[in-house]
């Protein structure tokens, strides 16, 4: 299982606080939005601590957001990093599988393609109640880490811009 205790992610901060220039653009799905909404707020804390600007987008589900993703570059060619926010809970039948894979193929795709990174804020957990255990619980807040990423690969996105590495 993976736990934030074994990584690096809350050090190295210095050089990303106060980014007035720079927007990240989250796009949540409708589906479990007491999940989502929270992996949101988790976001929004980290990026206003930091000054960075937001917006959210809304789509019906989860394998809409890398259309939505795709669209809001296409059409504006501005943020500086996407961050996609879902929850996919397990149910009876194959449709969590193909619901999973399809965002993670999509996600992926858009981090190869694209210019701006874009964090996979997805969490895929079998019950409500693991849910809950990554949006503050005993497993950390996934939305803080998240936007924690994002800012970071926003810093290092311009550093390799800049021949800098």
């Amino acid at each position: 299982m993976a736990d934030v205790a074994n990584s690096k992610l809350f050090e190295g901060l210095k050089g990303i606080q106060n980014r007035k220039d720079a927007l990240v653009v989250l796009v949540k799905t409708e589906w479990n939005s007491e999940v989502v909404d929270e992996l949101e707020k988790g976001c929004v804390k980290v990026l206003s601590q930091a000054g960075v600007a937001h917006k959210t987008l809304v789509v019906p589900g989860a394998v809409e957001i890398p259309f939505a993703i795709q669209q809001c570059w296409a059409a504006y060619n501005a943020p500086n990093a996407f961050i996609a926010l879902g929850c996919v809970i397990k149910g009876d039948t194959p449709h969590f599988d193909y619901v999973c894979q399809s965002i993670t193929n999509g996600i992926t795709e858009l981090n190869l393609s694209m210019q701006v990174p874009v964090i996979f804020g997805i969490l895929t957990v079998n019950t409500t109640e693991q849910a809950k255990e990554r949006i503050g619980g005993q497993h950390g807040h996934k939305g803080e880490e998240a936007a924690i990423t994002a800012l970071k690969m926003m810093v290092l996105n311009d550093r390799l811009k800049e021949g800098k590495i």
